[in-house]
């Protein structure tokens, strides 16, 4: 509830721009006041939170107050669970300020006294009510969105595939996987449960050549054969071209064959520790930890290329504007990711904007750009570091100083994001500058050069 009324506040304090460069952002719901959309990561920092949560906190909090105002009157009150509040903000953030007042009604004579999912199906039944046509249309949109989306990683190394598809595709995508399950049964022997084996089937539909020819070596005898003739008989859903597409991909080479495959491009990260027992954690971007053994699942069906390991002891320096490709993995590496406070380390390499700390002067001296002046950030992160009155430095590898338009400091290393104290903020940033690195242990500090 603190937490509501204080975003609040923020966003009233900041309901108005500095000047014309200042940009306004409104992420509440219609009728609901904007405002700086660069004062929104400082309000995260303090919280210590991704600065997408405390948007989500604003809006909501501004919904409650302006459009909801009947159901905000209850969580004053203390009669209901902040929380559920929120839902129904999200819930009818969509709605015009006209439609949303059925929602307000309705919700806060029910929010007090019934469980929280009640609640929130009478919430969503009234935004249909209040605008029904648009519902419709959602409903006609949603139909057009197809995606397949991968799950981050779990502790074992594994990961989910969420698809949604057509109710036909999903149908043969399921009878292709049960028939390889089956010739996987017969092939591996029943060590394996039915659900495991069906895992290991969807992994034999990235290799279309490898699963052709186990589905060819595995035809079933007279499946498709005439029962008067004897002679073999095309299925009728199968196309015309079928026997000359098969007949072409018999005759290719082996070479191109494997070529048929999709390339990827994945970088690991193990110790030479690992790579000569075979035992240990492998890391890999955009997947996450896996024990080593786990490596040829990922690499095992793969052409790899290798590159030569990277000497971060090399600092390497360019006079240009624009990072080599050799300085961004540099960068990168000692980085491990977006190097804004309290930001998840999901972002991939190429999914970032290699920022200069010190913005880059074409009149200023050369070397400015290399691992001692750069840090990789997401586009928003960027925008708000350059627009925002935030200032980094770069004050040892990997290790990036921020300070806020209000004086926070934050240090984020390869522990995490670490408020400090606005005297070491200053302290390190003004020790870099003589090109000495400050690091403190409580309750001393040291100074390296």
């Amino acid at each position: 509830m603190a937490e509501i009324r204080l975003a609040i506040e923020w966003a009233v304090v900041n309901g108005h721009p500095r000047d014309d460069r200042d940009p306004m952002v409104t992420p509440g719901g219609d009728g609901t006041p904007s405002l700086r959309e660069h004062a929104v990561p400082e309000l995260a920092m303090v919280r210590e939170t991704h600065p997408a949560t405390t948007r989500a906190l604003i809006a909501d909090g501004l919904d409650l107050v302006h459009r909801l105002p009947l159901i905000w009157a209850v969580v004053e009150a203390g009669e209901c669970e902040p929380w559920v509040a929120r839902k129904v903000a999200v819930i009818s953030r969509a709605l015009l300020t006209e439609q949303v007042g059925r929602v307000d009604r309705a919700v806060a004579k029910a929010i007090g006294g019934h469980a929280p999912s009640t609640v929130l199906e009478i919430a969503r039944a009234k935004v249909i009510e209040a605008d029904p046509e648009t519902h419709r249309a959602e409903q006609e949109r949603s139909r057009h969105e197809r995606y397949v989306r991968l799950s981050r990683t779990d502790e074992f190394g594994y990961r989910l595939i969420i698809a949604r598809v057509t109710a036909g595709d999903a149908a043969w995508i399921d009878a292709m996987v049960e028939r390889v399950a089956e010739i996987l049964a017969e092939t591996m022997g029943h060590d394996h449960n039915h659900d495991e084996l069906r895992s290991l089937a969807l992994g034999w539909l990235a290799r279309p050549v490898d699963l052709l020819k186990l589905l060819l070596e595995h035809t079933r005898p007279g499946a498709d054969t005439d029962t008067e003739t004897g002679e073999p008989q095309q299925p009728a859903w199968a196309p015309d071209h079928m026997a000359d597409t098969v007949d072409r991909l018999c005759s290719l080479p082996a070479r191109k064959l494997a070529m048929l495959r999709g390339r990827g491009r994945l970088f690991v990260h193990l110790t030479d520790d690992a790579l000569r027992t075979g035992r240990g954690v492998a890391r890999i971007e955009g997947v996450g930890p896996i024990d080593v053994r786990q490596l040829h699942e990922v690499l095992g069906n793969a052409d790899i290329s290798l590159t030569p390991v990277l000497d971060l002891a090399q600092r390497s320096r360019v006079d240009a504007y624009e990072h080599p490709e050799v300085v961004k993995d540099h960068v990168w590496v000692q980085t491990g990711g977006d190097c804004f406070p309290w930001t998840p380390r999901t972002a991939t390499r190429d999914g970032v904007d290699y920022d200069h700390a010190i913005p880059y002067d074409d009149t200023g001296p050369p070397g400015q750009t290399g691992p001692h002046n750069s840090g990789p950030l997401r586009r928003r992160h960027h925008r708000t570091k350059t627009h925002g009155g935030y200032t980094t430095r770069v004050v040892g590898p990997g290790r990036h100083l921020w300070r806020t338009p209000h004086g926070q400091a934050f240090l984020v290393d390869h522990t995490g994001t670490h408020r400090l104290p606005e005297q070491r903020g200053t302290a390190m940033a003004e020790a870099i500058q003589d090109g000495v690195e400050l690091y403190f242990t409580a309750p001393v500090a040291y100074r390296t050069a």
